[in-house]
C-alpha cells in the first residue's frame, strides 16, 4: 500500500517535467546545426572533382534557416521553461532575438557565397562548411538564450569552430599562428567569464536571467561585493567577443592569417554574438548594478573607440596586409561607437539599445560588402596592401565605386547616409544619457576615422602606377569574377542603397526588438 501510494504520488510530479518542445522557435540554429553535419558526412563519399556541392549545400541551408524566421514574425514564441514560472524560459523567439538572428545567418550566408571561390582550391571544402554551420548555429542560438547556461554554451559553440576556420589555411605559418593567438585569449576570457557566472549563480541561487533580475534587488549585504564580482568578471567574456579595448589585442594578427571571408565574418558576425550577450546579461539580468556596468561600459567604449582609429590612422599604405590591418582597427573603433548605446542604457533605460542594433545592421552590410571587394582584390594581389587599390577605377570601375561607397558609409559621409544616420543615432543615445563627454569623445574620432577612409577611397580613383591622369591607362586584363562573390557584393551594395535612401526604416525595425 505504501509503496503504492508513493509511485501514485510521483507520478503526476514526474510528468510535470516533460514538456514539448517548440520545434518551430528553435528552428533556425537547428537547421543550421543538422545541415553542417549532413555535410561532414556527405564529404565522404562526393568525389573530389564534386566538392563544390557541399558548399552549395551549406547556402542552401543557411537560406532554409533565414526562411525559417518568417513564421516567428510575431516574436511570441518561447520553449524549454520552467515547469514552477512559466516565464523563466532558457529559449525566447523574440523580435529581438529574430532580427539578431536574421543578421548572423545572413552574414554567414555571405560568407558562404564569399568562400566558395577558396574552398574550391585552397580550403577543405567539408571540413569548411561544417565549421562555418556549427559557428553560424551556436551564433543564431545565442540571442534566443535566456540563462546564462545556454548563453555559454552558445558563445562556445559559435567560437569554437571559428578556432579552427582560422588556422584552416594548412602549411600558413600565419593561418597557424592567428589561430593559436585566437584560442589561448579567448579561452582565457571564457575562463574568466565562467568564474563570474559561478559568483552570480552564489548570490542568485539561479541562472535564468529574469530571476537574477529579480533575486539581484535583494542579495544580503555579505554577499554584495561578490555579486558585483560576477557581473563585471561576466562581462569579459563578451566583451573579448567585441573586440573592446584591453581584449582587442587578438584582431589584427587574427584578420590577416585568417581566410579573407571568415575575417568577414569574424568582424561582423563574431561581433554581433559578443554584443548580444552584453545586451542580454546588461539589460535583463543586471539592471539592479547599472551603477557598475554603466560606466565600465563607457569607459570601455571610449577607449575602444579611439585606440581603433588611431591604430587605423597608422597603417602604411605599402605595407603587406595593410588594407586588412585597416579594417581590422576599423572594426575595433567601430565596436565602440556600438558599446555607446549599452552604457546609455544604464543611465536612461533599454530604450537605448535600438540604437546599437540599427548600428550593427548597418555596419554588418557595409563591412561585408568591403570585405567582399577585398577578396575581390586579393585574387590579384595576394598581399593586399592598401597601395594595391590604386587606380582600381580604371580596370574594375564597378567594385571601385561600390568600395568607395563602402567607405564612405563607415565614414558616415553622402552618399553613404545610412552611416551618416546610425552615427547620429548613437551620438543622440549618449547625449540622451547625460554622457555629454562620451559624445565628445566619438565626435573627435568620427573626424579621426575621416582621413583614413578618405585617403583609402581617393586611392581608388588615382591612376594606376602614378601616371598622370590626363593620359590614357591602359587597362590590365582582371581576374575572372565568379558569380557568387558577384552576388555578395551586388547584394551587400543594394543593401546600402536601400538603407542610404530611406534610413528611417533601420532605426524603425530595430526599435520594435526592444524586449
Amino acid at each position: 500500500m505504501t509503496l503504492a501510494a508513493t509511485s501514485a504520488t510521483s507520478a503526476p510530479s514526474a510528468a510535470n517535467l516533460v514538456q514539448s518542445v517548440d520545434w518551430a522557435a528553435i528552428a533556425p540554429p537547428t537547421i543550421a546545426a543538422v545541415v553542417g553535419l549532413l555535410v561532414l558526412v556527405a564529404d565522404l563519399f562526393v568525389p573530389k572533382g564534386r566538392k563544390q556541392l557541399l558548399g552549395w549545400g551549406a547556402i542552401a541551408g543557411l537560406v532554409a534557416a533565414i526562411l525559417t524566421l518568417l513564421p516567428l514574425r510575431k516574436g511570441d514564441r518561447n520553449t524549454f521553461c520552467l515547469t514552477t514560472d512559466a516565464d523563466a524560459c532558457s529559449y525566447t523567439a523574440d523580435h529581438f532575438t529574430l532580427v539578431i538572428q536574421f543578421l548572423v545567418l545572413g552574414g554567414a550566408l555571405l560568407t558562404a557565397l564569399l568562400s566558395l571561390h577558396d574552398t574550391k582550391e585552397r580550403l577543405p571544402a567539408g571540413e569548411f562548411w561544417f565549421l562555418l554551420l556549427s559557428s553560424a548555429a551556436g551564433a543564431a542560438l545565442l540571442p534566443a538564450s535566456r540563462d546564462l547556461a545556454t548563453l555559454v554554451v552558445a558563445l562556445e559553440v559559435a567560437s569554437l569552430p571559428a578556432f579552427a576556420l582560422v588556422g584552416l589555411k594548412r602549411g600558413d605559418r600565419m593561418s597557424g599562428e592567428a589561430a593559436l593567438k585566437f584560442f589561448l585569449s579567448s579561452v582565457t576570457a571564457t575562463a574568466v567569464m565562467l568564474l563570474g557566472v559561478s559568483f552570480v549563480y552564489a548570490t542568485t541561487g539561479t541562472l535564468h536571467l529574469t530571476e537574477i533580475a529579480q533575486n539581484l534587488d535583494d542579495v544580503p549585504a555579505r554577499l554584495e561585493n561578490l555579486a558585483k564580482a560576477g557581473v563585471a568578471l561576466t562581462l569579459v567574456g563578451f566583451a573579448f567577443k567585441t573586440a573592446a579595448v584591453p581584449f582587442h589585442f587578438w584582431v589584427p594578427d587574427t584578420y590577416v592569417g585568417a581566410p579573407l571571408p571568415i575575417a568577414a565574418y569574424l568582424s561582423v558576425v563574431g561581433k554581433a554574438v559578443g554584443f548580444t550577450g552584453l545586451i542580454l546579461v546588461t539589460v535583463i539580468a543586471f539592471p539592479t548594478y547599472a551603477d557598475v556596468w554603466g560606466p565600465a561600459l563607457a569607459v570601455l567604449a571610449a577607449l575602444t573607440m579611439t585606440v581603433g582609429n588611431v591604430a587605423a590612422l597608422r597603417q602604411v599604405p605599402t605595407r603587406a596586409w595593410s588594407a586588412v590591418r585597416l579594417l581590422a582597427w576599423s572594426s575595433v573603433a567601430q565596436a565602440g561607437y556600438l558599446l555607446v548605446p549599452i552604457a546609455a542604457a544604464a543611465y536612461s533605460g533599454d530604450d537605448q539599445i535600438g540604437a546599437t542594433v540599427a548600428y550593427a545592421l548597418m555596419y554588418a552590410v557595409v563591412n561585408l560588402g568591403a570585405f567582399a571587394v577585398a577578396a575581390l582584390v586579393a585574387r590579384a594581389h595576394p598581399l593586399n596592401r592598401i597601395s594595391d587599390y590604386r587606380g582600381l577605377y580604371a580596370t574594375r570601375p564597378a567594385a571601385a565605386l561600390v568600395m568607395g561607397f563602402f567607405l564612405l558609409c563607415l565614414a558616415g559621409l553622402p552618399p553613404g547616409i545610412i552611416g551618416l544616420f546610425a552615427k547620429v543615432t548613437v551620438f543622440s543615445a549618449a547625449v540622451d544619457a547625460g554622457l555629454g563627454w562620451l559624445a565628445v569623445v566619438m565626435g573627435v574620432n568620427v573626424v579621426i576615422a575621416l582621413y583614413y577612409y578618405l585617403q583609402w577611397t581617393a586611392v581608388l580613383f588615382r591612376a594606376p602606377g602614378g601616371a598622370p591622369a590626363k593620359q590614357p591607362v591602359p587597362a590590365l586584363a582582371p581576374a575572372p569574377v565568379g558569380a557568387p562573390i558577384t552576388v555578395a557584393i551586388g547584394v551587400t551594395a543594394a543593401a546600402g542603397v536601400v538603407l542610404s535612401g530611406y534610413p528611417e526604416l533601420v532605426l524603425r525595425f530595430a526599435t520594435d526588438t526592444l524586449f
